[in-house]
């Protein structure tokens, strides 16, 4: 490997297939553990304290200054399987995919899990299930384009086998401290996914105060019954549809309620970008914005 090169760039152009997504250090993909030598790790709080330790590194975020002797994460000898339970499409174009785990899976709402196929296509999803109350680990599949792994999740079927990689935390969470605050929940396309499962967590733990959420989207606001049936029994809930002839006009619009306001966004950079942007103008703090970007596949890079 040339010194000073970046340890996923060497890895690629020296043929060794080590799957990426981001290149930012977001989605995980590209770990790799040091077995001898050590590059430079230009971002080392990307990863637990533990995984360091272990020889765990993220390829994207060092840079080669030596000799290195690695290995690829594998996900039949390092990550866990799971079976596919159900798969159900929620509208035209989004997949509900819930998966049954080997083992329990400790995890907190709103957290990211590395999917891989058999073919070695790794890409991480944000958890839409409840932990402790789902049984299951729940996906929202955006397939309204085609993908690596888009079109693999379009084939599977009850009782087949994924294997699970590496589970790790966005910015997205709640705090029982906000239990009185308003609560802004703001979504495009399948960003819904983590916030259903973030509202149902805040209405677990007894959030008191005001919850509005909106979302925006192209093809249809597929999880629109099941949250007015939330919304029947929590007076605190307040939900808005908006089309995408209406997304820019909700932007320039968007204000906080107070400066108490708590605010959960995911979606696509941009959008998570232009809500972050006009609460801060509108005077919200940016420590009260929250934010989780999807970030879409280098597709050079992965199979």
């Amino acid at each position: 490997m040339a010194a000073a090169s970046n340890l996923l760039d060497a890895l690629i152009q020296g043929g060794v297939p080590v799957p990426s997504g981001c290149r930012a250090g977001s989605c995980h993909a590209c770990l790799v553990r040091c077995l001898e030598g050590e590059p430079h790790d230009l971002q080392p709080d990307l990863l637990r304290p533990e995984q360091r330790h272990a020889g765990w590194r993220l390829a994207c975020q060092c840079r080669v200054e030596g000799d290195l002797s690695l290995e690829v994460f594998d996900p039949h000898r390092d990550g866990l399987a799971a079976r596919v339970e159900s798969l159900e499409w929620l509208g035209s174009s989004v997949l509900r995919l819930r998966v049954l785990p080997e083992r329990p899976l400790r995890y907190r709402a709103g957290q990211h899990l590395l999917l891989w196929t058999a073919t070695g296509v790794a890409r991480p999803y944000s958890l839409a299930s409840l932990p402790d109350d789902d049984p299951w680990l729940e996906f929202h599949i955006d397939c309204s384009r085609p993908g690596a792994f888009s079109d693999f999740a379009r084939q599977l079927r009850p009782g087949d086998l994924l294997r699970l990689g590496e589970l790790h935390g966005g910015a997205l969470h709640y705090e029982r401290e906000w239990a009185e605050r308003p609560l802004l929940l703001l979504a495009a396309g399948t960003g819904l996914g983590p916030l259903w499962g973030l509202l149902r967590e805040s209405l677990r733990q007894g959030h008191r105060g005001p919850i509005r959420l909106l979302h925006t989207c192209r093809d249809g606001h597929y999880l629109k019954e099941p949250l007015q049936a939330l919304a029947q029994t929590h007076d605190n809930l307040q939900l808005e549809w908006i089309g995408a002839d209406g997304r820019d006009r909700m932007l320039d619009t968007l204000r906080p309620t107070s400066r108490r306001d708590v605010a959960l966004v995911c979606g696509s950079p941009s959008f998570v970008e232009a809500c972050a942007r006009g609460l801060y103008l509108a005077g919200l703090p940016r420590g009260q914005i929250f934010g989780d970007a999807f970030i879409r596949a280098n597709r050079g890079d992965v199979p």
